[in-house]
């Protein structure tokens, strides 16, 4: 099968989109695999499906595939990609758009100087719904890691995050603890890592190991995570800059019952074909 496929990034974190609304993609985790590898596929971080939308209200289907080929809930640099896809592709003109996810609706929306805003949905707490096993909802939870202790804030960000603080990220321990963390047996469906440095109230610094990936250059939903849980701490004030290490994410939160709002830039790299 000759598969035609868009590479794109989202500050780095990088996507191979695939167009299921003019083709019907139907790809087993072996392809899904192949085309994620670096050295034998395209290689990206996620592989992400646009389908037409199966339900009303809605102008999209989103999936995500992470790079061992398992689907995720949501992906925040990826839905920046979604717009940028759905209007070079001719798919769309708005300017807003309505998307479906595993995890619920999310509405990306094109900005006037090319950025793109994602309403990524209201943050989660509770221990039962991110999942996370946990006798109370506490923001900050203790997590044994084999000899050593660390405390985390749990999130749902339409997926599961793990944030700690950090007194310097560029030293955190993210090759050690990522993996750790990620597959630990009190996040039944494994979580994303995520390592927070604060840089005054409306800034920080972040590395993120994300689930079935590893470290990536950035992480939508991880920055989010990171924010919601600063500001519910009370270590932050709306709107935060996060520094990633492949740049700039804007993400703004007014509290209890409001929705996460991310801003940042989407790229396409390259178009091609690849023979699966």
């Amino acid at each position: 099968m000759l598969l035609p496929f868009v590479k794109m990034h989202g500050l780095g974190n990088d996507f191979v989109v695939l167009d299921g609304v003019r083709h019907s993609l139907d790809l087993t985790r072996a392809q899904l695999r192949r085309l994620a590898d670096r050295h034998f596929g395209v290689g990206c971080d996620q592989v992400l499906l646009v389908e037409p939308a199966t339900r009303p209200g809605v102008d999209f289907r989103y999936r995500i595939f992470n790079a061992d080929g398992g689907e995720v809930e949501q992906c925040g640099n990826g839905a920046r990609c979604f717009v940028r896809f759905v209007h070079e592709q001719g798919l769309s003109t708005r300017r807003e758009i309505r998307v479906e996810t595993i995890s619920g609706v999310i509405v990306p929306r094109l900005e006037d100087d090319g950025s793109i805003t994602v309403d990524m949905g209201q943050p989660v707490f509770a221990a039962q719904r991110i999942p996370f096993i946990s006798e109370s909802d506490d923001l900050l939870q203790p997590l044994q890691l084999a000899d050593e202790e660390i405390w985390i804030t749990a999130v749902g960000m339409g997926n599961p995050h793990a944030v700690q603080l950090v007194d310097d990220v560029d030293s955190a321990p993210v090759e050690r603890q990522g993996p750790i963390i990620e597959s630990h047996s009190r996040f039944p469906l494994r979580v994303n890592a995520g390592f927070m440095e604060v840089r005054g109230r409306q800034g920080i610094r972040l590395r993120v190991h994300e689930r079935g990936v590893g470290e990536t250059l950035a992480c939508g939903t991880g920055a989010c995570a990171a924010v919601v849980a600063g500001i519910a701490r009370g270590l932050l004030d709306s709107p935060v800059r996060v520094d990633t290490r492949g740049g700039e994410l804007r993400v703004a939160w007014a509290g209890k019952d409001a929705p996460v709002l991310m801003t940042g830039p989407a790229a396409t790299v390259f178009k091609g074909e690849i023979e699966l």
